[in-house]
Parts: C-alpha cells; structure tokens; sequence
C-alpha cells in the first residue's frame, strides 16, 4: 500500500507593493492635502463673514475666530429693517432686473449666435471679429456715453438702462458661447428641416433651442450671478434708494461719516447670497456641460 504525499497548500502571499506604486500614492495625499488647504484658505473670508453675522459690532474686528464667543442674533432681523425698506424691497428689484437680463440675453444672444453659425451675410467674418472684439472693451470705456444716452431718453433711476441693453445682445460671451455650440448641432438636421418647408425662425425655435439647453443653461447662471453680484452699472444709473438693488442696498450700511453697521451688512451679505449659492448648487452640472460639449456626439 502507497502513501501518497502530502501537499502543500496553496500559498496565499500577497506580493509587496512595488515602491513606485507606494511613493504614487503618497504623491496624491499629498496634492489632496494641498488643494484642501488652498480651499480652506480661499473659503476663510466666506466662513468669516458668515461667523461675523452672529457677532456683535465690538467683537466683529477683535475677534478674527469662526467660532464666536459671543452669539448676537439680532444682526438678521434687525438688518432687514434697518434701512429705509425691508430688505426684501432690495431683494425684489434685484430679482427684477436679473429675470428681465436673463430673458434678455437668452433671447438676444441665441438669434444672434444662430445667425452667426447658420445664416450666410456679406461681411459676416468681420461682424464676427468685431462681436469678439467687443469682450475685450472695459464697461468703464462706454459707461459715460451710455450714461448721456440713458439720461436724454430719461431713463435714469429706473430699470430700463439695466435690462434693455441685453435686448440688444451686447453680452458677445454668450454669443459666442451659443455660436460654438449651434455650429457642433449637425447641419444635416437644419437642411432636412429646410426641405420640410421650415423657415430660418422655426429651424431655431424647434431645432436649435431644444438642442442647446446646455448652453442656455450656462447662459442662464452666469447672466443671473453677473447680474445680481453687478454694483457699478446700478450705482450710476440707479440713484434714488427706492429704486436700489441688493450690492447698492449693502453699501448704505456702511457709513463713512457715522458709526457703521457691521453686523447687519454681513447678516445681509449671508442672506444675499443664498440665491447664488443655491443656483450653483443645483445648476454646476449645466455649466461643465455646456462649457465642454459642442452640440450632438
């Protein structure tokens, strides 16, 4: 009678980590801890700010902490009616002005852009050159000839010298913007369209618009931070406090003359910027998107 051997059982050692692999890993902690420090100092005057809402006005500028040791509530309501309106007055007229840019710029700004991708015109590469050219051109450079023209037509202290100009598609970023997505939309589908009997008007109300929501996305967001966070154009053409927004409202806290309101300003700084918080938060996808994508794939 034979015995067989016993066998070994099989070997179950994990090979070592190569030391490239190990000193790869290591270089990625560290960049991660460098972009979480980078972002925690980039974030420091906003979590300021926010922690100084709920300090009193004698502890704001003593006490650089995020933590306050002392909890003052009353910054919120009393800033929201500390000036001559409640603050939801100066949040409304903001809201108003944003929504007539919005619609403004994506009406505008989408037939131009169509025209520019579809439509062929005499002249229509230097037209294009000049649109670009346009971004260039600082708002400092056009603010005085477009205060005498507002002013002749009598439209200073309203909201007319803010939303009109985006009827006109005088934002080229979006045109552009629109014009390089409208030109990835094959062409094959705007000609089918024309052999069906369809119009230039009804190609970009039925094919393109539905095709580009990225990009009027894009448009949307950008418009409505630009807008809301904008403090030049509404300080020059805006004077009477009944007519102010929410960057002019915020100024009057502060007063050079006579003891400023510290805490209220940045109780209504927090508060004014929750809509574009929250507007990021849910539309940061439409941005990547319609940054990075040219139309169909």
């Amino acid at each position: 009678m034979t015995t067989e051997a016993p066998t070994k059982p099989p070997t179950t050692d994990v090979p070592p980590v190569p030391a490239a692999s190990a000193r790869l890993r290591l270089r990625r902690i560290i960049k991660h801890l460098a972009l979480i420090a980078a972002a925690l100092v980039m974030l420091y005057p906003l979590l300021w700010m926010i922690a100084s809402s709920f300090k009193p006005n004698a502890l704001i500028f003593r006490d650089p902490s995020l933590i306050p040791t002392q909890l003052d509530l009353s910054n919120y309501p009393g800033g929201w009616v500390a000036l001559a309106h409640p603050f939801s007055h100066y949040l409304l007229n903001s809201a108003i002005i944003v929504i007539g840019s919005v619609l403004g710029n994506l009406i505008s700004c989408s037939m131009a852009a169509y025209a520019f991708a579809r439509l062929n015109f005499r002249s229509k590469r230097l037209w294009f050159a000049i649109m670009l050219m346009s971004i260039m051109l600082p708002i400092h450079a056009v603010i005085v000839p477009q205060y005498v023209l507002f002013s002749n037509l009598g439209w200073i202290n309203t909201f007319l010298p803010l939303i009109v100009p985006k009827l006109l598609a005088t934002d080229a970023f979006f045109i552009f913007l629109m014009v390089q997505f409208f030109r990835g939309i094959p062409a094959e589908l705007t000609e089918a369209a024309k052999i069906d009997g369809a119009g230039h008007f009804r190609i970009y109300w039925r094919i393109m618009l539905p095709l580009s929501l990225p990009a009027l996305a894009t448009a949307t967001i950008f418009t409505f931070i630009w807008t809301w966070n904008d403090f030049f154009s509404q300080l020059i053409f805006l004077t009477d406090p009944e007519m102010y927004t929410v960057p002019v409202a915020l100024r009057t806290f502060v007063d050079s003359t006579a003891e400023s309101s510290w805490g209220s300003l940045f109780a209504m700084s927090v508060v004014s910027l929750l809509p574009i918080f929250l507007l990021f938060l849910f539309g940061q996808k439409y941005i990547v998107k319609g940054i990075a994508t040219t139309g169909l794939k």
